[in-house]
């Protein structure tokens, strides 16, 4: 990783440096941060006399060499001290909080109208939508193209930015032409490397957000990680973490919640941690209390499905949505419990 002495580098000097790591056999990948731009080594780095060449240069700093799976991701990067931002939150400073819907039923907008108004007043900061939906079934209802113009109505309706889940190239792309802010990747493709990489490139130079969920069949931390090393690596390091519970189940929960994950990603990564308690446990009345115990664990926000109406929803939600009542104590909670624990992080 080349960290330069000013804030990035010239072209000139970005063209010397890739003239170096080319004739090696690698290229760099410029990392956009917020105050500085580093200059990530995609290859192999060990070359010593590359190395050398490099930091001969008189307008770099130094070369961080981690070793480490995820060199971007990892808490040792440069990046450590990036931020995101989304909704007017950054995260590590405030709580985030992101609500509504599992599923938008184009059949019935007004629910999912009424719902984004709801959260919003709940003090939620981002709108959740489900365009599309991956579905064990094949008969089962998978989502409608039309269901983007619902989700970017409710975003001019209420002022929030929104997320939803791309699963396939023409979704990421439809959904970035709309304008979504923030991009979820499901349990289901937490590892399509494929798709990692599709999105990598497509929110490379975009302030887009993406929503990484972990895989649902226990993939390890570092793996989980790695997922996200693939995004970044294209040069958008605005990826967060998104624990959501994981297979097998655990008796009476849909999955085996794993909030307290959150300490243990923390010690490896710099990239905030957003829990989905509705997921990990897949019942309304344990999610109050699973988001809670998220933020007792450290997560910097929680993902919450919520609708004005559970019972008249589709997809998860008449299962696992909470009401805006629920939700809005839901985050009161979460908030009083964040500044508590807050002068410890």
């Amino acid at each position: 990783m080349i960290l330069p002495k000013s804030n990035r580098l010239t072209p000139e000097q970005v063209a010397a440096v890739t003239e170096i790591v080319e004739s090696f056999g690698c290229r760099i990948q410029p990392i956009v941060g917020a105050v500085r731009t580093i200059y990530a080594i995609v290859g192999d780095e060990r070359d010593e006399l590359m190395i050398n060449r490099l930091e001969g240069l008189p307008y770099i700093e130094r070369i961080d060499r981690i070793q480490s799976p995820f060199k971007l991701m990892d808490i040792r990067s440069d990046l450590a001290t990036h931020q995101i931002a989304i909704g007017g939150v950054t995260l590590g400073r405030d709580l985030l909080v992101i609500a509504g819907q599992c599923t938008i039923d184009p059949k019935n907008p007004g629910y999912f109208y009424e719902t984004a108004q709801a959260v919003k007043e709940a003090g939620a900061h981002v709108l959740r939508g489900g365009v599309w939906k991956p579905r064990t079934n094949p008969y089962a209802f998978q989502g409608d193209d039309k269901s983007i113009e619902i989700l970017m109505e409710a975003s001019r309706r209420t002022g929030l930015p929104v997320n939803t889940e791309v699963m396939d190239e023409d979704q990421l792309k439809l959904a970035l032409d709309a304008g979504v802010p923030m991009l979820q990747v499901g349990a289901r493709n937490a590892l399509n490397y494929s798709l990692l990489r599709q999105i990598g490139g497509a929110v490379a130079g975009r302030k887009t957000v993406v929503l990484l969920k972990r895989s649902l069949h226990m993939g390890t931390l570092n793996e989980f990680i790695s997922a996200a090393e693939y995004i970044a690596t294209f040069g958008n390091p605005n990826v967060i973490l998104c624990p959501r519970g994981t297979a097998p189940a655990l008796d009476g929960y849909r999955n085996h919640p794993d909030e307290s994950i959150v300490p243990l990603l923390k010690e490896r990564t710099w990239a905030p941690v957003v829990v989905d308690p509705s997921h990990s446990v897949g019942k309304a009345a344990y999610v109050p209390a699973c988001a809670l115990a998220a933020v007792a664990y450290g997560a910097d926000g929680l993902c919450i499905e919520a609708h004005v109406q559970p019972s008249k929803g589709i997809g998860d939600d008449p299962k696992q949505a909470i009401t805006p009542k629920v939700l809005a104590e839901t985050i009161r909670l979460a908030r009083e419990l964040w500044a508590l624990r807050r002068p410890s992080v």
